[in-house]
Order: C-alpha cells, then structure tokens, then sequence
C-alpha cells in the first residue's frame, strides 16, 4: 500500500500544479516478471515517475506509452513480450523470460469514479477492499479500466448493472473471501475480456513495546516499508516523538492498558522489546486477554525468557491455548547471525513480514514452483 499512497500523494501535487497524469498497472503477467499484478505508476505530463511496473528496465519505454495514453485521453494496454531470448530487440532488457501487460489509464480528475480515485477511498480507512481493473489482451481493442471498488460492504465505480456487473461482483465478494487476487475472463467475445480482481490491504501496523535505542532502527525500516508503526512504553523520557519521528504514534502508557490505546486489527502486529521484563510480561497478558486476536507477537530475547513468562502465566491461572502459542514468537526474529540493532531489526521484520505472507522464509533457490502466487 505504500506505492499506492505515493501515488495518492504525487497526484495531488500534480493536480496542485495543472499536470496531466497517467495511471500505469501490471494487470496481468505469463511466466517471470520482477513486478507482478497489482504494481503501479503514476506518469506527469512532464515525465516524473512514481511507483514502479519493474526492475527498472520498463520505465524508460512505459514513460513514452503513458505519454501517448495521456495526448490521446484512451486507455492503451502494452504488452512486453519477454520469452524470447533475444529480449534486446525490445529496447527494455528484462531478462525475466514472461510476459508483461501494462494498462495506461490517462486520468480525468473531473470522472466521478477516475482510477486514482477508487484507490483514494480504498485507502481512507483501515480495511481490506477490492478493486476490479478491466482488460483486454489486444492493443488495438477498447479497455474499460479500473471499473469497480468494494470496501465496508458496498461497491462504488463506473460500472453499468447489468450480467457482466453481477458476476463481477460475485468474483469481487469470492476475492475478499478468498484474501486472493485472481484473474477471470469474462464472455466469449474476442479478444477477451479480463478483470483483474484485486485485494488490497491495510498497511502493516507495527506496535514496538520499548523506547531503547535498539527500537530505533525497527521503527525506521517500517517507515521504509509503508508500515505503520506505534511506539509505547513506561518511560516518558523515552517515549517521545523527537526520538522517533517516524514513527506513527508515541504512546507512554502502562502495559496493561495498551490494548485500549491502540485499534488491533488482523494486519496489528506487536514486538516486545523494552528491556523490562515486569512490563513485557505485563503486556503479554493483556494481548493474550485482548478482545482481538493478535496474529504476531514477538519477544526479544532467549527462549528460557519466553518460557518462564508462559509459566507465570499458568500460575496466575492464564491457559495459553496451542493456537495462541504459535503465534508468539520468541526468540523474535529469523536466524541470520543478527548481532547489532540494525541486524536485528532486519530479522524482526523479516520474520514478520514472512508470517503475514504465510510464507516460510525459506532461501528462494530451495523453494519449488514460482516465487509469486499470481
């Protein structure tokens, strides 16, 4: 979400300016590509770029493709047709051996449901939405764009009723179900039309119980992920905004009274690092008696640390189901060789972003099929 909240921004300063933009989409991808469905760009008349559809090697040529969307005012779909090895012949060097279609959406600020402005309400609460982005595989054929927004049980955007809407919506409603992002090809026409039926999330919300130093570097690696991120401790001395200016939220607060002074929700995550064991323990019994079921929670330090918190627990009479078990992790972090606080946070987040990814964190060359799921 953070390249869409870029986006949002540069758009503003455009329209601030009396800038023409484009909006450009990796709506669909065969075989390899760097970037996949759901990567943006958002192209000035004058030619700053914002956001990415790849490693870079794309960029140069999409900037004349958006150019022309945004003198024609129609949307164009490009492919980049990669399988071939002898890929030079493109001008973009990819090197990834797939085949990548990008939609150009030049974007009318007075459209009442414009592209930008469906991923603006998407982003304006803390909720998952899906977005629908029509498309055809043809260069020469009409391209409807992005059409459709579902978000707090409602749907906004362009789209007539009619069948095609209807069963639009439904893939829209399996999509939110599902937490996936698919591809369906509607009707029999040719050449056929597709919508890229897209989850979009929440950013991360990293809530970092301590205020140490070794907090610092956590909190600067979210900011550079998009993460939200909430700093709490005890200390007033230390919890302050000046030692973290990018953090979100500086809250002193009593560990038992976190939970009520910050929203938990399915993307919440939490660290416990304040070097306090009274505190730490503290709050582990409060999230572990939250309302909301936290899906992380990470404990600095060793495991005997971890092992004797769980025991005080079970004599203060707090069973800690299997379920709740698996997701506190402690030692916090993957196995890297971390030692300085920058390593660490390194492992935190890496950790962290593996379990909400559900994914192993295993080397990518031992991983078997595609790395991307869509």
């Amino acid at each position: 979400m953070k390249e869409i909240a870029d986006i949002l921004t540069s758009f503003k300063l455009a329209q601030q300016a009396g800038k023409k933009v484009a909006l450009a989409t990796v709506v669909h991808v065969e075989g390899s590509s760097y970037r996949r469905p759901g990567a943006r760009m958002l192209v000035t008349e004058d030619g700053q770029l914002t956001g990415a559809i790849s490693g870079g090697c794309l960029e140069g040529d999409a900037l004349k493709k958006a150019l022309l969307a945004i003198m024609q005012q129609q949307n164009k779909l490009v492919t980049y047709d990669t399988t071939d090895e002898d890929d030079a012949r493109l001008g973009v060097q990819l090197g990834c051996n797939g085949i990548v279609h990008i939609l150009f959406e030049p974007i009318d600020p007075q459209a009442q449901h414009h592209a930008l402005h469906l991923l603006e309400q998407a982003m304006e609460k803390r909720r998952d939405a899906v977005l629908v982005t029509l498309f055809r595989l043809s260069k020469a054929a009409e391209q409807p764009g992005t059409c459709l927004l579902y978000a707090d049980g409602a749907f906004s955007g362009p789209l007539e009723e009619g069948a095609l809407r209807t069963e639009i919506v439904n893939d829209a409603l399996e999509t939110m179900g599902n937490r996936q992002s698919l591809i369906r090809r509607y009707g029999d026409e040719k050449p056929a039309l597709h919508g890229f039926i897209e989850l979009l999330q929440p950013p991360v919300s990293l809530v970092i119980a301590g205020a140490g130093n070794d907090a610092i570097p956590l909190v600067e690696m979210a900011a550079i992920l998009g993460w939200h991120t909430t700093v709490v401790d005890g200390r007033a001395l230390y919890a302050t905004p000046a030692r973290f200016p990018r953090a979100s939220r500086v809250i002193v607060t009593k560990a038992a009274e976190v939970p009520e002074k910050v929203a938990i929700d399915a993307r919440t995550v939490f660290v416990l690092m304040t070097h306090n064991y009274n505190y730490d323990l503290a709050l582990l019994e409060a999230l572990l008696q939250a309302k909301e079921e936290v899906r992380y929670i990470g404990t600095l330090g060793p495991k005997k640390k971890l092992a004797r918190m769980l025991d005080e627990l079970a004599i203060k009479g707090i069973s800690v189901t299997g379920e709740q078990r698996a997701r506190i992790h402690g030692p916090v972090g993957l196995d890297i060789g971390a030692e300085t606080s920058e390593e660490i946070a390194l492992s935190v987040m890496a950790e962290i972003k593996s379990i909400l990814s559900d994914r192993t964190g295993i080397p990518l060359r031992e991983k078997d099929g595609p790395i991307h799921a869509l």
